[in-house]
Parts: structure tokens; C-alpha cells; sequence
């Protein structure tokens, strides 16, 4: 249960700065300013594409919190025999990364009217998700070639399944980013194409948090931590 309050903590902190940065507890009617200009930042200060968005991402981080949960009172059990982490996953960690800055760039130069630079940040975006991912099978595959396989124990069960999960919202990722880089590609109006691009990147900023914390609870960084704040207030 502790783990899940922590998780839907940092989800809700997430949360809260993203809403920050949107303006959502704005005083229009306090701001100085022509009449009009109150009426584009009505239609433009949270769209309803964003609003969707973080409603659907609180939703897949409660269902990897949960996923986590289960993860750490499996463990608890004789039975549970943790394998080794493969190197691998580092590379593929610093890909992820990469690929969430290689969209953040995208943005800043879609604000910009870069249209240039937001066809080269995307197509690196796409290039590096599909990077991870080959590294994520590959990393499956040595484990399988070792012996680690899906049924022969609990805590491989667990990370084949959360990395699987992890990987298939990767893959619905890549579809949005595509149909982006589409538009990027066919001269899609600058505001729209810029809404699509954070869009992507929220998406995917998302997805590298969620990877780290999985990563921390598969490396063991996780339980240490929350068996310190254990120690602490008891």
C-alpha cells in the first residue's frame, strides 16, 4: 500500500507542475490586456487534447503503480528468486532518455517556427524509441539464452510482464509520433503542429519517468529507499 501512495504521490507532484505550466488557475478578468486577447486564451490555455492526455496518463500511472505494488509483496515470498539485472538496460535507459530530449527540442523549435528542426527532433525521437525497444528484446533474449525464463520463476514473470507493458505504450507512442511527424512533413498549420508536438513530448516524458522508476524497482533502489523511510518514522 506504501508503495502505491509513494507512486501516485510523484504522479500527482507530475501532475501539479504540468497544470502550472498550462495556467489553469489563471485570472483572466485580473489581467490587463484588449478584450480579444481574453478570448484567444480562453480557446487556447488548456486544450482539450492536453486535458485527455493527463487524464489518460494518471490512469496508466496508476496502473503501473499497482503493477509495482504487486511487484513488492510477490517478493516477499520464499520463493522469489530476483535475476540479474542485464547491462543492456542501462544503454537502453540513456536511449530513452535521449529520445525524450531529441522531442523536447522538437518543441522548443515548433514554437520558434523551426519547421526544420522539428522534422530532425522528431525523426530522432522515432529512431531512438525504436532503439529501445530493439534493446529491450535484445536484453530479453540474453536473459532467456541464460536461463531466466518466463515461468520458471516469479520475479521473471514480473519483469517480462512490466517491461512488456512498459514497451506496448512505447509502441502507441510511436503511432502518435508518426502521425505527427506526418503532419510535420505535409506542412501542417504551426499551431497545430505545435500542439501535436507537446503533445508527444508530454507523452514521452511520461513514459522515461515511468521507465526509471521501474528500472530503480527492478535494480532493488526502490525497496532500499522505502525500507529507509521506514526506518525513519518508526
Amino acid at each position: 500500500m506504501s508503495v502505491i501512495l509513494v507512486f501516485l504521490l510523484v504522479i500527482a507532484g507530475f501532475a501539479g507542475w504540468w497544470l502550472s505550466h498550462q495556467r489553469l488557475m489563471a485570472k483572466p478578468w485580473l489581467e490587463q490586456g484588449m478584450a480579444g486577447d481574453f478570448v484567444g486564451f480562453d480557446r487556447s490555455a488548456l486544450p482539450t487534447a492536453k486535458i485527455g492526455l493527463g487524464v489518460f496518463l494518471a490512469v496508466v500511472g496508476c496502473l503501473f503503480s499497482l503493477f509495482t505494488s504487486a511487484y513488492f509483496m510477490r517478493m516477499g515470498l520464499p520463493d522469489w528468486q530476483p535475476l540479474p539485472l542485464p547491462r543492456l538496460l542501462w544503454l537502453n535507459t540513456g536511449v530513452l532518455v535521449l529520445s525524450s530530449v531529441a522531442l523536447q527540442c522538437a518543441v522548443i523549435a515548433a514554437r520558434r517556427g523551426q519547421t526544420d528542426m522539428v522534422r530532425l527532433g522528431l525523426a530522432t525521437a522515432g529512431l531512438t524509441a525504436l532503439a529501445f525497444l530493439a534493446g529491450q528484446l535484445m536484453a530479453w533474449r540474453q536473459l532467456t539464452e541464460d536461463g531466466y525464463l518466463l515461468a520458471s520463476n516469479p520475479a521473471n514473470s514480473f519483469f517480462y510482464l512490466i517491461t512488456a507493458m512498459h514497451g506496448l505504450h512505447i509502441l502507441g507512442g510511436l503511432i502518435g509520433l508518426g502521425r505527427t511527424s506526418a503532419s510535420a512533413w505535409n506542412g501542417a498549420r504551426p499551431q497545430r503542429l505545435s500542439l501535436s508536438v507537446e503533445l508527444c513530448a508530454m507523452y514521452w516524458h511520461f513514459l522515461l519517468f515511468v521507465w526509471l522508476c521501474i528500472f530503480a524497482v527492478l535494480a532493488g533502489w526502490a525497496a532500499t529507499f522505502i525500507d529507509i523511510c521506514r526506518k525513519l518514522l518508526t
